[in-house]
């Protein structure tokens, strides 16, 4: 490989999609606002396969899914998603990947003498784009609304008291494992939408109520936001 070519793939970089991220956006109608935040972002916008099927395959075949679907299989035929072969990365590889990654997550945490599944095919498969890409040094983010996974990432000793709230029962952990999800980086379709507000390229105009608006329409639409994380970056504006 030559310098050039080491140059531009230094500089490559991608946004990871995983499905809840991308259903949010589609049943609010903001599938056009993508289009255009993908002309900004001078990178790729990349889904994995297990998250074409829960986003695209299975949704064709259900009347009341159809219709998103169909929005979503043309972001895919207009190249603004790309599947990683695009990258040059092989489903062999993701799968592979995805296989360690669901192993060491869905063994983190403990209840009553069990193993706590944590995430699925379509998370595990983007964690582990993400580790594959950042391997090769391409910078990359995955866009995921889901909270158990977000915080996994972030915080993932927050998620004790997570479950042990949500379960009524004592939580055991094994802590050696928390470092290894801090290296992703998280965004949702909360940050993605207030790009879109900020870069004018949300198509209604009715100053911050829009702002408002597309906040508390993801998150009615499964983005794990809180009302107080709202009233913050609305203050930010």
């Amino acid at each position: 490989m030559n310098l050039n070519q080491e140059l531009k793939k230094s500089m490559k970089k991608a946004i990871i999609f995983d499905s809840g991220a991308l259903i949010s956006l589609a049943m609010n109608g903001l599938l056009p606002e993508l289009r255009e935040l993908k002309k900004i972002f001078k990178g790729d916008f990349i889904i994995t396969q297990e998250v074409k099927k829960e986003i695209i395959d299975k949704p064709l075949t259900i009347k009341r899914f159809e219709l998103e679907a169909l929005k979503l299989k043309s972001l895919l035929e207009d190249k603004i998603l790309e599947m990683p072969l695009f990258l040059g990365i092989k489903d062999s590889e993701i799968s592979k990947k995805s296989d360690e990654i669901l192993k060491i997550a869905n063994n983190v945490f403990r209840s009553r003498g069990k193993d706590i599944k944590l995430i699925g095919f379509g998370e595990s498969s983007c964690l582990a784009l993400s580790k594959i890409l950042t391997d090769k040094k391409i910078k990359n983010v995955i866009a995921i609304d889901e909270r158990t996974t977000r915080i996994m990432c972030e915080k993932p000793e927050n998620l004790i008291n997570l479950l042990e709230r949500k379960l009524h029962t004592k939580i055991e952990s094994n802590k050696n494992d928390f470092n290894f999800f801090k290296e992703f980086k998280i965004i949702r379709s909360s940050e993605l939408v207030y790009v879109a507000f900020k870069k004018n390229l949300v198509r209604l105009k009715d100053g911050d109520t829009i702002l408002d608006a597309l906040l508390w329409a993801v998150k009615f639409k499964g983005c794990s936001i809180s009302s107080e994380e709202i009233d913050k970056i609305k203050k930010i504006g």
